[in-house]
């Protein structure tokens, strides 16, 4: 698996996460918006995705061993991420 499969792997997982809670999803975008690497546009794939090997370093910091819960992010850690960045925005 490519690093840019893996990452949009975790990025939909992530969305799945957040199917239900609509009152996140603005959070979420900014938080998305805030990964993006500058000038996304001109490196390949030409896809808004955050760089694989920062994404990589953090699913191992947060989860050990090769940082993959369940095949991407667990839910509820993801929920409680942005309701605290909701809460604490700066």
């Amino acid at each position: 698996m490519t690093a840019t499969t893996a990452t949009f792997r975790t990025l939909l997982s992530a969305a799945g996460a957040l199917r239900s809670r609509p009152d996140l999803w603005p959070t979420a975008i900014a938080s998305y918006r805030s990964l993006l690497p500058n000038r996304w546009w001109r490196t390949r794939p030409f896809l808004p995705l955050p760089d694989p090997d920062w994404l990589r370093f953090r699913l191992v910091t947060a989860y050990g061993g090769d940082g993959t819960v369940d095949g991407g992010v667990a839910s509820d850690d993801l929920v409680l991420w942005l309701e605290w960045r909701r809460a604490w925005p700066s």
